[in-house]
């Protein structure tokens, strides 16, 4: 299962797959979910509904796509935290990523559950200032791939529909 992070779902909504000219991608979402494709978790979600556009309304509309942090997820804590310390970040990015971060739940999730996180992010493992998604994933032994992967991966194309142009 592909895990998304928050990431994904706003460049999507402020770019490329925006809600007006994109509502395939948004539909296609609601059918990966339904199938057990994709999902996230309810730490994406608080951070979406932190905005007041389109992207907080379909989250609040598709409250089933995020999932609570469960038991298992939690048994990963300390070593995404070991991990973490054992590297020269700062203190900030430290207490960043393992404070209530969305990215050190989404980790600690994919790893308890075995999923692949989709995210823009990429591996930065010089990185000092902040902890980033694909670094953490290497090290707890968890796959990353970006949206267009995950749609290429799951055989998903997005035709449009016909359109007529307004001059």
């Amino acid at each position: 299962m592909y895990l998304v992070d928050a990431n994904v779902l706003i460049e999507a909504k402020n770019r490329y797959y925006a809600f007006d000219i994109a509502p395939g991608f948004w539909s296609w979402l609601d059918q990966a979910h339904q199938q057990s494709v994709a999902c996230s978790i309810d730490a994406v979600r608080d951070e979406l509904l932190d905005g007041n556009d389109e992207l907080a309304a379909w989250a609040r509309a598709n409250t089933a796509f995020f999932r609570p942090i469960d038991q298992g997820t939690t048994q990963h804590f300390g070593d995404l935290t070991s991990w973490a310390t054992s590297r020269n970040f700062t203190q900030a990015a430290l207490a960043d990523f393992t404070g209530n971060n969305a990215d050190y739940l989404l980790v600690a999730y994919a790893r308890e559950h075995q999923h692949t996180v989709v995210t823009h992010e990429r591996s930065q493992p010089n990185a000092r200032a902040r902890v980033l998604i694909p670094d953490a994933c290497l090290a707890m032994g968890i796959s990353t791939t970006d949206t267009f992967q995950m749609l290429r991966q799951t055989g998903t194309q997005l035709d449009l529909r016909a359109t007529t142009f307004s001059s």
